[in-house]
Parts: structure tokens; C-alpha cells; sequence
């Protein structure tokens, strides 16, 4: 727990004469834990966020995406104001990050009309293809490089399909289910080798990391955030994962995305149906790993109906 003292401690490296008047945890992840510290000088907020000691390696991973995405004007994102990987300070790893306006779209949505909903679906659509346009070498999960790179989106992806069933298979998933989906992706193999290049994917795109504010009575996105998760892979994998995630039981969410996103392939809705089959199955390994058997069940039954 970051409390006034260490707070102080920590933002004292980058002005000496700051005053902070609060501290307050923001919604965290498994990964790390954020604070909002409130300073009267310099008069703003920041974002603190503390990795834990096993997550310690993704600090750089997030400090070179968002660095990267501000450089290429794909935002608005936070900048880096301080990055600190010695432990000796905290007793955890943290880096400091201006705090965007707004709070998460999932805390307001239910209260939005359609209208709303698909102004804002169609700002994320955008935003997903302003981030696409980073283009990169290979195909892989992505740090400060791509890690075990792959030369084709067909050789990344049936890597993955094939990680994640076996994951599937260990944690006690139903047998039938997955005979099921491996023959669905075998089928439809070559729908893989249709991604010309691989870009800059964000893999966490979803209403929890969408931050949104009312301005003269309409709300609209103010910027993005959490790209641990961040890969090098085929665009439509990562507006799947938004589709999934947000968007796949309102139609009105859905096409309002593909809109803003623009120019999409003839070939979208069966290559959507694949990526979004692999981010369930990867969602159901991750839930059944740390025990979370309540989101099973449904997730389960996604996957049968894709299949």
C-alpha cells in the first residue's frame, strides 16, 4: 500500500518542493496495483502503478509501448514522467505516468443510450485503427521486442491455438469441447495466412481500459490505457478481442466499432469468428488457472456456439 510518506518519497525525484495532499488505490489488475496521488505542488495528479516482484519484467514492456504509441501520435495514452525498477525505494518496482481525464466507459455504460453507445464505439473503432497503424517486424508477444518471433500470422497463431488447447486440456476442460474447437481452427487454417503484416495490437481493449467524460452532455473517449498485454500480430485479432470482450451481445456496440475502424476485409465476420473463439478459450484458461470457476460455464458455452 502506497501511503502519503512514500508517495512524497517517490515524487520528490521528480520535484523537490511537491506536496501531496492524498493518495487513493485506482482499479488495479492481477499484475500490479495503481494509486491516484493528488499534489497541491505541482498542482495535479499522477498516476502511480507498483509492480509486483513476479510481474517486475513488464514495467519496461509498458513503458516502451507507451512510449511508442506517443510517438506516433496514436493516443491519447499517459507519459512516462518517472520509471523506477529498483526495488530499494518502494520494495516493488514503480513507474509514475500523467493521469488522464475521465473514468473507466464499463462504470458508465449501462446508463448510455444507443446514441451514446455508438458515438463512443465508433471513437474506440478509431482509435484501434489510428494504433494499427504501427506497423512491426514479426509476429509474436511483444516486450521491448518481439519475443519467439514467428515469420507468418499462420505459424503465430496456430502456435497459440495450439498453447492454449493444450492449457485447456491440463487445467480439465471438456474433452469434447475441445476436439470440437480444434477441428473448427483446422478448417479454417487458411483464413490465417490472410494478414498482410503485423502491427502494434493493444490485446486488452475493452471497456475496464477506455476511459470516457461528459462534455456539453455528451459523453466521448478520453484516452487508453493498460497495454500489458500488448502483441505484434494481425490487426482483426485485436478488434476481435474488443468485440468479444465489449461489444458481441449488442449489435448497435458492434457496428458502430467496425464503423469507426474503417475499411475492414470482405473476409471480417469468419476471421472475427476464429480470433474471437481464440480469445475465449485463452479467457477461459487464464480464469480456470487462478481458480475462478465461476465465469467457466459461460465462457464454455461461447465457445460452443462459435463452433
Amino acid at each position: 500500500m502506497v501511503g502519503l510518506e512514500q508517495a512524497t518519497e517517490i515524487l520528490r525525484r521528480l520535484w523537490p518542493d511537491v506536496v501531496v495532499l492524498g493518495v487513493r488505490p485506482r482499479t488495479g489488475g492481477q499484475l500490479s496495483s495503481v494509486y491516484e496521488v493528488c499534489c497541491a505542488e505541482p498542482a495535479q495528479s499522477v498516476i502511480v502503478k507498483v509492480y509486483a516482484e513476479q510481474w517486475r519484467w513488464k514495467q519496461a514492456k509498458e513503458v516502451f509501448v507507451y512510449r511508442r504509441l506517443r510517438a506516433d501520435e496514436a493516443g491519447p495514452v499517459p507519459a512516462i514522467l518517472l520509471v523506477e525498477p529498483d526495488v530499494s525505494v518502494l520494495g516493488h518496482a514503480f513507474t509514475v505516468m500523467t493521469m488522464l481525464p475521465g473514468r473507466p466507459l464499463s462504470q458508465i455504460s449501462a446508463e448510455l443510450d444507443h446514441a451514446q453507445v455508438a458515438r463512443i464505439y465508433r471513437q474506440l473503432g478509431a482509435t484501434l485503427a489510428m494504433i494499427h497503424r504501427i506497423r512491426q517486424d514479426a509476429y509474436g508477444y511483444l516486450t521491448t521486442r518481439v519475443l519467439d518471433p514467428e515469420p507468418d500470422n499462420t505459424a503465430y497463431m496456430t502456435r497459440q491455438f495450439t498453447k492454449k488447447l493444450a492449457e485447456f486440456d491440463q487445467l480439465g476442460g471438456d474433452p469434447a469441447l475441445h476436439a470440437g474447437v480444434g477441428a473448427y481452427v483446422a478448417k479454417r487454417i487458411e483464413l490465417l495466412g490472410r494478414c498482410e503484416y503485423p502491427v502494434l495490437c493493444h490485446n486488452d481493449f475493452h471497456e475496464g481500459n477506455v476511459l470516457v467524460e461528459r462534455v456539453a452532455g455528451n459523453w466521448r473517449m478520453t484516452g487508453f490505457i493498460d497495454v500489458e498485454n500488448a502483441l505484434a500480430g494481425d490487426p482483426l485479432l485485436d478488434l476481435a478481442k474488443t468485440d468479444y470482450y465489449s461489444a458481441r451481445r449488442d449489435p448497435v456496440q458492434r457496428t458502430a466499432l467496425a464503423e469507426g475502424y474503417g475499411c475492414l476485409p470482405a473476409d471480417w465476420p469468419a476471421r472475427s469468428t476464429l480470433y474471437r473463439l481464440y480469445h475465449a478459450l485463452e479467457l477461459w484458461d487464464w480464469f480456470a488457472s487462478i481458480g475462478a470457476e465461476a465465469p467457466l460455464p459461460g465462457i464454455a458455452d461461447d465457445i460452443r456456439d462459435m463452433i
